[in-house]
């Protein structure tokens, strides 16, 4: 028998309706209605508890009591509010409303099961209202047109984000992870395999428009930019050949010999020697700059060591904000250009598999606010990537710092506990599918619960998500137990030193 929570009553339109019931549903919870031939899920948005008897204008608490003792629960009735998802075959929204008195029904197992696990996915969690329907995403739709995993500190996002790079794992898929504060080496995945690479760029696969850019060569600087070409390419035969030393090096060297050259020509030409000079005063002044990422020419090419089916993890903690903004900018560069290739002509540098590159902390690095290298390589991936197999997650604590170009490319959500309203506000100015209603959801939202909505699910939906199999990441310090435990270091370390003076007889 079908389990009836109320009938619906008042105005109805396509989208909304009103219901009346004794019985006592939870918001959230998925309901049915068939009307028109068709079977019209929802969820329920809102609920009022009131009652036949107590008006709104008696306020004595004492005959309140009295009344309630006496009539029980038998007096009261609740009214609801249901947001039409669709027919259950197709998700549509109907064009009629439903009839007054149509029963409004809890959803069943097997309805849900259509909803969110019938295709083939990765499993995300739980239904918040029905944890025994579990929640899949398609990873097709959530690769292709990209992720944002959006929430407050300490609310989740770094399980969220582990347990869709293990599901992957599972599946044979390849994740590149930019590991801002370089937790994810820490950690075992139960699925497969992870590799470290190092956040290092050898000079020698940097292109000229990446040097001027680095040694701060403006366009308008002809002669400056001839030197750098013609170091760069003495530099590169060198290297070809194997006579080379430091890649930079020898482009300082071919500039220190060129101005020397120009300096003893019969004719000297002021303009070309001031211009050679300053290259070589500014390949020195970038080594200066950026040698933590630029040392070595001993390093492989970054794109080169992605292995497949693998989630290989750059850690950048150790840079500075710079020095990251600069790699991250060059690696995704490359690996757009090198998709291109191989789906294009196939010629040149080519990448022959898919990539899902999933960037921590992604407000510093696309900024609303800030311009840095890395957010126009960022926006462009976010716009042209579903092409060429290049997939982005953006991971963010502050999604209103997160640049809203970037944002509103993100075609899926996995919204976790937002309190902020500016931070509620950016991200439905940038989301068509955030609606007012999932809206305010959100800071009512526990530890690892979630909004999740867009193209890798067939509806919005809130989600329990799974707890992380493998090693946990991102848990925040024992603080009174690192306290404790120094302390007692101490007081042991002061102990011994008094046994030690005891020994020496002082």
């Amino acid at each position: 028998m079908s389990d009836i929570i109320g009938r619906c009553y008042g105005e109805t339109s396509p989208t909304k309706v009103e219901f009346v019931s004794k019985t006592v549903p939870a918001v959230n919870e998925y309901v049915y209605l068939e009307y028109a031939g068709k079977t019209v899920m929802g969820i329920i948005d809102n609920l009022l508890r009131g009652s036949f008897t107590l008006s709104d204008d008696l306020l004595n608490e004492d005959t309140i009591g009295k009344i309630v003792e006496i009539e029980g629960q038998n007096d009261q009735y609740i009214r609801g509010v249901v947001t039409i998802l669709g027919d259950l075959e197709k998700l549509e929204i109907p064009r009629t409303p439903a009839p007054i008195g149509t029963e409004i029904k809890r959803a069943t197992i097997e309805q849900l099961s259509t909803l969110f696990s019938s295709h083939e996915g990765i499993r995300i969690g739980t239904v918040l209202s029905q944890p025994e329907v579990e929640v899949k995403l398609d990873v097709n739709k959530m690769v292709s047109r990209h992720l944002g995993i959006l929430a407050m500190t300490g609310a989740g996002k770094s399980n969220a984000t582990s347990v869709i790079i293990d599901e992957l794992l599972e599946l044979g898929g390849t994740i590149l992870v930019f590991d801002m504060h370089s937790e994810y080496g820490k950690t075992v995945f139960s699925n497969g395999d992870k590799k470290e690479i190092a956040p290092k760029i050898n000079p020698r696969d940097l292109n000229i428009p990446e040097f001027k850019k680095l040694c701060n060569v403006s366009d308008g600087a002809t002669n400056q930019e001839k030197y750098l070409r013609d170091a760069y390419d003495v530099a590169r035969a060198l290297s070809k050949e194997g006579k080379g030393n430091n890649f930079v090096e020898d482009m300082i060297s071919f500039c220190l010999n060129k101005a020397n050259e120009l300096e003893n020509a019969e004719t000297k030409n002021r303009s070309h020697i001031d211009a050679v000079n300053q290259i070589s005063f500014k390949l020195e002044d970038m080594l200066r700059k950026y040698g933590s990422i630029l040392d070595s020419t001993n390093v492989s090419d970054i794109v080169d060591v992605i292995e497949v089916g693998k989630v290989n993890i750059i850690p950048l903690s150790s840079l500075g904000e710079t020095a990251t903004d600069i790699l991250v900018k060059h690696v995704l560069n490359e690996i757009l250009y090198r998709r291109k290739n191989f789906m294009t002509t196939g010629k040149g540098k080519t990448l022959d598999f898919p990539i899902f590159n999933i960037i921590e902390e992604a407000h510093i690095l696309a900024s609303q606010r800030r311009p840095t290298r890395s957010k126009e390589v960022i926006g462009r991936i976010a716009r042209e990537g579903r092409k060429f197999g290049v997939g982005l997650c953006l991971v963010s604590q502050s999604p209103k710092s997160l640049d809203s170009e970037s944002l509103s490319q993100l075609n899926n959500l996995i919204i976790l506990r937002l309190v902020e309203p500016s931070d509620q506000a950016h991200v439905q100015k940038s989301s068509e599918s955030l609606s007012e209603d999932l809206l305010k959801k959100l800071p009512s939202l526990n530890v690892g619960e979630a909004v999740i909505l867009g193209q890798m699910t067939k509806v919005p939906t809130m989600v329990k998500i799974d707890e992380f199999k493998g090693r946990s990441i991102g848990n925040d310090l024992d603080i009174l137990g690192l306290w404790q435990s120094a302390k007692r270091e101490k007081e042991e370390r002061k102990k011994q030193q008094k046994r030690d003076l005891i020994d020496m007889g002082l």
